[in-house]
């Protein structure tokens, strides 16, 4: 349930400056290494959102693309309390503790969970655990010290090449991902969550539409051309009936 992840503030952009035409490195496949991880590699070495968050400092080209989302819809603001489900290694994170003024101390707080442990990221509250199982909501909940303003999750099975599988089980995170965030976010709030291309199933986006003002669907320029994820961004979180102060509260 490990991921990727991002980067924000001014060195979120990979574009980077630079006159001279970087050259693409070739990787030659060595023995006993099959094609696909050379190939794999190869991309790697040659992508500048991977290049870019070796010299920002972040734990992987998917904080680039956390930031550039949040640089289109404002999602993370300084005070806001943030859950980052399947945090590692880290880079979303990363960009949350900075967008929401943890390291100048305004008063934001970021919560991170995954299956694998987390290097400490200053700042950040991180959990080693299944997301999954039955005492991770009160976990979080137990970190959080109140209710969330966003629930954000880059959230992926373990890949099994049979595309409809894979794209059941990820549907299925991002509805246990969901679930949370209708229970511990406030009135306004925002949720986003990794999908496979073909979007939100029905019944999903029934549910996000049923408890938000607006859904939709983006893909960060980060997020590679030939990958087939994509993110399901809903905000202006409705509220829960108790939200008036009944024993829903987080």
């Amino acid at each position: 349930m490990a991921r990727s992840r991002r980067g924000g503030g001014s060195g979120a952009s990979a574009g980077g400056g630079g006159g001279a035409r970087e050259l693409k490195q070739r990787v030659r496949t060595a023995r006993g290494r099959k094609t696909s991880s050379t190939l794999w590699l190869q991309r790697q070495l040659n992508d500048p959102y991977v290049a870019a968050a070796r010299r920002d400092g972040y734990r992987s080209r998917a904080a680039y693309k956390l930031a550039e989302i949040d640089e289109k819809y404002h999602i993370l603001k300084p005070g806001y309390r943030v859950v980052d489900l399947g945090a590692a290694p880290g880079g979303w994170t990363q960009i949350a503790v900075k967008r929401t003024g943890v390291e100048t101390n305004r008063g934001g707080h970021v919560i991170g969970i995954d299956l694998l442990p987390i290097e400490t990221i200053p700042g950040a509250t991180l959990l080693e655990g299944d997301f999954m199982a039955d005492d991770a909501p009160d976990r979080l909940k137990a970190e959080m010290g109140g209710p969330a303003d966003v629930v954000m999750s880059d959230m992926a099975a373990s890949a099994t090449g049979h595309k409809a599988t894979d794209h059941l089980r990820i549907m299925h995170l991002c509805e246990l991902a969901l679930e949370f965030a209708i229970e511990v976010l406030k009135p306004g709030g925002s949720f986003l969550a990794k999908v496979l291309q073909g979007g939100a199933e029905k019944d999903l986006m029934d549910m996000l539409r049923t408890n938000f003002k607006v859904v939709r669907h983006v893909k960060p320029k980060a997020s590679r051309a030939d990958s087939a994820e994509m993110y399901v961004l809903a905000t202006g979180f409705k509220g829960r009936k108790d939200d008036d102060g009944g024993e829903g509260d987080a």
